[in-house]
């Protein structure tokens, strides 16, 4: 029997790792993307191993849409050589970076950049993936808590991730005649490395967050991959064209 297979983009560390680790514990083999990490991808598919499971880490810049081809094809032959198959499960749209820009100093250079990343990649990697998706899978995109409270330099990032809920709804809609749901995930701040370790490295940044969460914390990465793994599951199925924010309650 073949089993369940995730495709997850920017898998070498952060989200995407903790993503890759709690969807391999559910039982789930797994391919992931880097950019520049290989390292990290290596040590992330050497854990998944230990724990029992197959994986797969293939290189992706998601900045470059003309590569998205040609990294299909590389799906396609690492699941025949891996598995003996020509599909997989479920695809996570992860990947992507962090960018403080002040509104008076952004580019178009910055816009471009950032939509490739955040909302191009994602529509056209999605919709060129749907021949190698199963009936009855999931999609699950990566949003951000900025679409629902202002953080001041994010007006592109936030614009991005706007534009990408809405896909995810019309998404839903569309690939649902396949028993294929699409969902987003909206997390609140986390302590990761993304965005230069922008919560991580700034004590006092951190505390203000902190304050502003019912909980009374941060986010980790481990608060957000477990989300992943439930969507991606028999028991999540019937959630469909959500928007989930996981924020411990920030700014309520």
């Amino acid at each position: 029997m073949i089993p369940k297979i995730a495709l997850i983009t920017g898998g070498s560390r952060g989200l995407g790792k903790n993503m890759a680790l709690r969807l391999a514990e559910a039982g789930k083999d797994i391919i992931i993307t880097y950019n520049t990490n290989k390292e990290d991808a290596l040590e992330v598919v050497k854990t998944i191993e230990d724990m029992g499971r197959k994986a797969v880490a293939l290189k992706l810049d998601v900045n470059i849409i003309s590569s998205l081809d040609s990294f299909l094809a590389s799906v396609s032959e690492v699941l025949n050589e891996n598995w003996n198959t020509t599909t997989f499960d479920y695809l996570v749209n992860n990947a992507g970076v962090g960018a403080t820009i002040a509104y008076s100093d952004a580019t178009e250079e910055d816009f471009d950049r950032l939509l490739n990343i955040h909302f191009k990649s994602v529509y056209f990697l999605s919709q060129k993936a749907l021949p190698l998706l199963n009936d009855g899978g999931s999609i699950v995109n990566i949003s951000s808590g900025t679409t629902r409270f202002c953080n001041p330099g994010y007006s592109i990032y936030a614009s991005m991730k706007g534009a990408v809920e809405t896909f995810t709804r019309y998404l839903a809609k569309e690939v649902g005649p396949r028993g294929i749901t699409a969902n987003i995930i909206a997390p609140g701040p986390i302590e990761t490395d993304f965005n230069n370790a922008a919560i991580r490295s700034n004590s006092q940044l951190k505390e203000r967050l902190s304050t502003m969460t019912a909980l009374g914390r941060v986010g980790e990465a481990n608060d957000i991959g477990g989300i992943v793994a439930f969507l991606c599951s028999k028991d999540g199925h019937w959630i469909n064209g959500q928007r989930i924010e996981a924020s411990g309650g920030i700014s309520l």
